[in-house]
């Protein structure tokens, strides 16, 4: 059996394990989005925005952060003790003002606000280079199937997956 390991440790292995097996985020965001902090429900990460995350208008593109919501929410389920994160069931945005530009970085905070048995549900605000709030944001996701997946004590991950080799 794997051993526990702290919630930092174990969201980055979750974000790890996002790029290493689905098609978009290691497309999408690759090596510019990275965790910079997780405890028990709240991780705070950032994206290191360059052309591939903008629209026409030179600008972040809503999609990108649309996108952020969706892996934030998972990665604050994640923050839980749940390696296996669920499914989305909704997602809303709300863009406030510009997330930036190339070369700028955009910094978000993860919340998970209820985890129950069967939903959570998460927050995730978004803050620009100058520190005005950019975008918020809310996730939902169905655990059912995520908590029966979930073999050992929180923080642990599956048999076969390691986190040896994250920092």
């Amino acid at each position: 059996m794997a051993a526990k390991a702290s919630p930092a440790k174990f969201v980055k292995g979750v974000l790890k394990s996002f790029m290493a097996e689905s098609g978009l985020e290691p497309r999408l965001f690759g090596p510019h989005l990275r965790v910079v902090n997780a405890v028990p429900g709240k991780v705070d990460f950032e994206l290191d925005i360059t052309k591939d995350h903008t629209n026409r208008l030179k600008i972040i593109h809503g999609g990108t952060i649309a996108s952020m919501v969706d892996l934030g929410g998972s990665l604050a389920v994640a923050s839980m003790g749940l390696y296996a994160t669920g499914v989305s069931t909704d997602l809303n945005v709300t863009y406030l003002s510009s997330g930036g530009k190339v070369g700028d970085r955009l910094s978000a905070t993860a919340t998970c606000d209820k985890m129950g048995k069967t939903l959570a549900y998460t927050s995730i605000t978004f803050r620009n280079s100058k520190g005005e709030l950019a975008a918020r944001g809310s996730h939902t996701k169905y655990v059912t199937q995520a908590w029966k997946s979930q073999t050992g004590e929180p923080y642990t991950p599956p048999e076969g997956v390691s986190l040896d080799d994250v920092d």
